[in-house]
């Protein structure tokens, strides 16, 4: 993990070992980070003026070219994650960031089929109750299924996309009643 020195006159360096930025003694040294978390607290009693100060020291100088200089910040936490984001420019590789993910393909579309963990209804309990009212050929409205269960419209929907489908298999198809009301049912 790489880590930095911050002296008295706000010049940041980096380092790859912690022993090296230990031994590192140049003028007077403001402190030690390796996270954008201990900056703030290294940084915690500066004054708002010093951050801009600091930005200021090294926008527009490589490798920080593209950095313009700042009048202010809105905040300490800008400020922070600011210079944060701008120092990660010193080390080869940026310090605490996970690598970016792949883009992830597109599920192709399966039957459903019910995994090794699904455990049938017990008699008498609330999925026995929400799978009897889907099995009626009209199905069940969201409203019934919620007033007997007492669950809300989200726990309903997740149920019924969770256990019903995901771990039991089951086929649950969404209707509209003639009232307008969604209706779910489990396909014949």
């Amino acid at each position: 993990m790489t880590t930095f020195v911050m002296d008295t006159d706000n010049n940041i360096t980096a380092f790859a070992a912690l022993e090296d930025a230990l031994n590192y003694r140049v003028g007077s040294t403001e402190g030690t980070f390796a996270t954008e978390k201990e900056l703030a607290k290294l940084t915690s009693q500066w004054p708002i003026g010093r951050f801009v100060d600091t930005w200021n020291s090294f926008a527009g100088v490589p490798p920080f070219g593209d950095l313009k200089p700042v009048k202010k910040f809105t905040d300490r936490k800008t400020a922070v994650g600011r210079i944060w984001r701008a120092i990660q420019a010193l080390t080869p590789t940026p310090a605490q960031h996970a690598a970016e993910a792949a883009p992830k393909k597109a599920n192709a579309a399966k039957d459903t089929t019910p995994t090794d963990g699904a455990k049938p209804a017990r008699e008498g309990s609330k999925k026995a109750i929400v799978l009897d009212m889907l099995r009626r050929p009209e199905g069940a409205t969201l409203a019934d299924i919620m007033t007997a269960t007492g669950w809300q419209a989200h726990s309903v929907r997740g149920f019924i996309s969770g256990a019903l489908t995901k771990k039991m298999g089951l086929a649950v198809e969404s209707l509209k009643t003639p009232e307008g009301a969604r209706a779910y049912r489990i396909k014949a």
